[in-house]
């Protein structure tokens, strides 16, 4: 079973996060409508897992091959269009990748010094889920685009 979580960190992540979002959220209910107290950061705090999970499992769906493509279109095309289109969707993506996370590395450094009202914690941490996020993207995408270059150049 340990095995299996060093094996794949990435869906250990995302399972975690989000079990933290739901026991966040949940504790709230509990305590406003059932002790009549609320939590001053609990609406924080799960906005900010919100925000690491959309950018990790934006990874995750990469490295699945989840994300939306039009097969149906480029499956119509011979195997060497096939592989050019391919390429360049890559290439594009991971222009867009590198830039997104070089940006928002360094609005994560810019904000540093800033401090979340309610948790005290770092503006730092939320804000560096986009520079996590994406360059985890990034490397699905390369990976994806060299499995699915080497398989095209065999067949």
């Amino acid at each position: 079973m340990f095995r299996g979580l060093v094996r794949h960190p990435l869906e250990v992540a995302v399972s975690s996060i989000l079990v933290a979002l739901v026991a966040v959220t949940f504790s709230q209910v509990v305590f406003r409508y059932v002790l009549q107290a609320s939590l001053s950061w609990s609406e924080e705090l799960a906005r900010f897992l919100l925000m690491w999970l959309a950018a990790l499992s934006t990874a995750y769906a990469m490295k699945t091959g989840a994300h939306f493509a039009l097969h149906f279109v480029v499956d119509r095309t011979p195997p060497a269009v096939r592989r050019l289109i391919g390429s360049a969707v890559a290439l594009s993506a991971s222009a867009f990748l590198a830039v997104f996370a070089y940006q928002s590395l360094r609005f994560a450094i810019e904000v540093h010094d800033m401090l979340a009202p309610a948790t005290r914690m770092s503006m730092a941490v939320p804000y560096s889920s986009a520079f996590v996020g994406s360059t985890l993207t990034l490397y699905y995408v390369l990976v994806n685009w060299r499995r699915e270059f080497r398989e095209q150049g065999q067949e």
